[in-house]
């Protein structure tokens, strides 16, 4: 028996923010170290993070409820498929502004932190959303239902040639602040005076304008990934709501879905020549989102007579789709 809702309890709430708490400050011991992320660092930390979801969930199933425990799996399993593709444009941006190794990870712990705040904001005012209004749903629909289909239309274009160094974000900046054209070891922003003294050593730096502090490629990249976060977040924010209407169960999906980001980044840098198939597999999940989303506000406005999708057909449709487009992947390999 379902429970009808589960609030905001607040040892659930410890636990996530015991989470981000755990997640910032082995980031930021990793970042004294000084050095990259390693291939079986990276696969430590990605199953590390798909553990604690499934411990998480654990818990939701012993101190509440099994239902509740699926509705945070599927949502779970839904944002670490959303963050591939979030995951294939961080490399993009990263080609684009020449950012590797060390610099990689600080930006992206930026990065990650930025992608935590606006889920949960989008998701706190999404919900609020849905609650107020089954309408809401219709629109949601439509948002995913967009990007499934512009998934789908965008064929074999080549991401890779698209430059974010000129993205709109950039140019904004640069409006504020003066920008020192080139990377100086992991700072992201600098003084005049380490600007001056750079440029003593090699007059053909050019810089524009006048100030105390001017961002360099690193900043730019970083604010690009922010911007980014809050597009990807448009669109993971109604997948998982899809799932569940419960604040704290969304909050809880997309923590840990995007704490694994990160290491997911580092792995798929290594293993995305072989997941070719993986893309269609989210496509399909989108659209399914869509139609979920549809159906659940047609029965709440037009009282339908309702075709209602259990957690646990949601948990097995999701799961089984993605095992088709890794499966797909290894089976039916991009001929050379």
């Amino acid at each position: 028996m379902e429970a009808e809702h589960i609030g905001f309890p607040l040892d659930i709430l410890s636990i996530l923010i015991g989470v981000i708490t755990f997640y910032m400050i082995t980031d930021i011991h990793a970042h004294h170290k000084n050095r990259t992320m390693g291939l079986k660092e990276a696969a430590f930390w990605f199953v590390f993070w798909v553990v604690a979801a499934l411990a998480f969930a654990g818990y939701l199933w012993v101190a509440y409820d099994p239902s509740w425990a699926k509705l945070f799996l599927v949502g779970f399993v839904l944002e670490e498929s959303l963050s591939f593709d979030n995951v294939m444009v961080f490399m993009v941006i990263f080609a684009s502004f020449n950012i590797k190794d060390v610099l990689q990870r600080r930006v992206l712990f930026y990065g990650i932190l930025g992608a935590i705040l606006f889920r949960l904001a989008f998701a706190s005012v999404g919900t609020a959303l849905y609650a107020a209004s089954p309408w809401v749903g219709l629109g949601f629909a439509a948002i995913v239902a967009w990007t499934a289909w512009k998934m789908l239309t965008s064929g074999e274009a080549d991401e890779s040639l698209h430059d974010y160094s000129h993205h709109w974000s950039v140019r904004l900046i640069e409006r504020f602040i003066p920008v020192y054209p080139r990377l100086h070891d992991q700072e992201m922003i600098l003084s005049r005076q380490e600007v001056e003294a750079l440029r003593a050593h090699d007059p053909s730096i050019q810089i524009k304008g006048n100030a105390s502090r001017y961002a360099t490629p690193a900043f730019l990249c970083m604010m690009v990934i922010q911007m980014t976060d809050i597009m990807f977040a448009f669109d993971s924010v109604p997948a998982v709501i899809a799932v569940t209407k419960e604040p704290v169960l969304v909050w809880g999906a997309m923590i840990f879905g995007v704490m694994g980001l990160r290491a997911m980044f580092y792995l798929l840098s290594s293993l995305m020549k072989f997941l070719i198939h993986l893309d269609k597999a989210i496509i399909a999940l989108l659209f399914y989102i869509a139609a979920k989303l549809a159906i659940e506000a047609g029965n709440n406005i037009m009282n339908w007579p309702g075709i209602h999708i259990s957690p646990g057909q949601s948990m097995i449709f999701v799961f089984s789709i993605l095992g088709i487009g890794v499966l797909a992947s290894f089976v039916l390999p991009k001929k050379q």
